[in-house]
């Protein structure tokens, strides 16, 4: 079994020069970052924003390769590390350069999913809070958002990180999602919106006919979890003013028959049940189309997207393995083929894998390390000291998915040259 190293904040400020300077995947980040070297300049023209001790925000940080970043990192071991656009001329330069003609050009399409934005719908955790019987949610997003995003949209390079606390993010890095206008970055934005308005607005989804056939896919996703997350978990049909909350989602022509039908059942799952009944009766003696029970499971369950952070170009987004300052959980990828064994509270913490590599080396570890070591001493001994801590399967996942975009960057550089000679 793992040790286990509380966390304290207080800590920090020792614990990440250790990080910094021996477990952060900077070779692999790079690797990410660059592209292949896409076009001149991508990597050096790309914003960095560090957050330090004491809220210091410091914007328009660039480098010119690895070692630049590596080192700065390392001399400044930022509590928070945010990447933001390529730029049309190097940020650290911004003040240099002509007014105007600084403009962000490119950066992934993202997408940020918060647990707070779920407040209305969730009673186990509100605020920063998360438990396992609320992470569903963000569970159920990642399934609805990532398959609209791959077979909606023909999008391949999707890299889901945890943010360390409350949610989850979304970094879509294929060359054309990464080439979007901010128009187009809104349009995908709100074709995955469906939950609409702010605490005042009760009635937040609302469906029309005929239904679109992704909200049926999402659907079919929802239907998986709804009766786990929302009739078990959260108990919504329990208590009379959770009910209440369901019943002011019922039109009116209804409610008056589906309360009176409630209030006689007791068990919660049986309520549910007489509900969807009371509703599939009035759409059959009515001409009108009823949608109530699909509404009310998508307002309870559909993911709810910061839609401001995936429009605009030049909009910041905290970095992969970035570490928590709250938590001191790092912001790790996640394995979608084990989606529904992902725990926010499994994730490492910083204490965590800096104690790890206090222990002991085996037999085995000493002989590996002597096969790797290299004259200098430098990115081989890096490598060694993460594989032997915790956050090691998540820098593999995060090797195995620069990988894959680099050879299908391969793939598509010879299916052109191939293209070319055929004219």
């Amino acid at each position: 079994m793992a040790p286990v190293a509380e966390y304290e904040a207080a800590c920090l400020p020792e614990l990440l020069p250790l990080y910094y300077r021996r477990l952060f995947p900077f070779s692999q980040y790079h690797r990410w970052l660059s592209y292949g070297g896409v076009t001149k300049n991508y990597f050096q023209n790309r914003e960095f924003s560090f957050t330090l001790k004491d809220d210091i925000y410091v914007r328009y940080q660039s480098f010119s390769n690895q070692n630049e970043l590596e080192k700065e990192i390392q001399k400044m071991n930022p509590y928070k590390i945010d990447i933001g656009a390529v730029y049309s001329h190097r940020p650290n330069q911004h003040n240099t350069v002509k007014s105007g003609t600084f403009q962000a050009l490119e950066k992934e399409l993202v997408f940020d999913i918060d647990m707070t934005d779920y407040d209305d719908v969730r009673r186990c955790c509100s605020s920063a809070d998360i438990c396992t019987k609320c992470w569903i949610l963000m569970t159920i997003a990642i399934r609805i958002i990532d398959r609209a995003l791959r077979e909606d949209f023909g999008f391949r390079h999707l890299l889901w990180v945890y943010s360390g606390r409350r949610g989850v993010h979304c970094w879509v890095c294929d060359e054309a999602a990464r080439k979007l206008s901010v128009a187009a970055r809104s349009a995908v934005a709100e074709y995955l919106t469906l939950v609409k308005g702010g605490e005042e607005t009760v009635k937040k989804v609302q469906l029309s006919d005929p239904v679109h056939p992704f909200i049926k896919e999402s659907l079919a996703v929802v239907r998986r979890y709804f009766t786990d997350y929302a009739l078990v978990g959260q108990d919504i049909m329990g208590s009379k003013e959770s009910m209440d909350k369901v019943v002011a989602l019922v039109p009116d022509e209804i409610r008056k028959d589906l309360v009176a039908a409630l209030q006689a059942e007791k068990n919660p799952t049986k309520r549910w049940e007489k509900l969807k009944v009371i509703v599939q009766q009035k759409q059959a003696s009515s001409k009108k189309s009823y949608y109530t029970e699909e509404e009310i499971m998508l307002q309870y369950c559909y993911p709810r997207l910061d839609v401001n952070v995936s429009k605009g170009v030049n909009h910041l987004l905290k970095s992969p393995f970035s570490v928590h300052p709250k938590t001191g959980r790092i912001s790790v990828p996640i394995d979608l083929r084990e989606l529904g064994q992902f725990n926010p509270f499994d994730v490492p913490t910083i204490s965590l894998i800096c104690k790890e590599l206090d222990r002991p080396r085996t037999a085995e570890e000493e002989e590996a390390s002597v096969r790797e070591r290299d004259p200098d001493g430098g990115e081989q001994r890096k490598v060694r000291d993460y594989k032997r801590t915790s956050l090691a399967k998540y820098v593999k996942l995060f090797d195995q998915f620069v990988e894959e975009m680099e050879r299908s960057r391969k793939g598509e550089l010879l299916r052109r040259t191939d293209l070319q000679k055929d004219f």
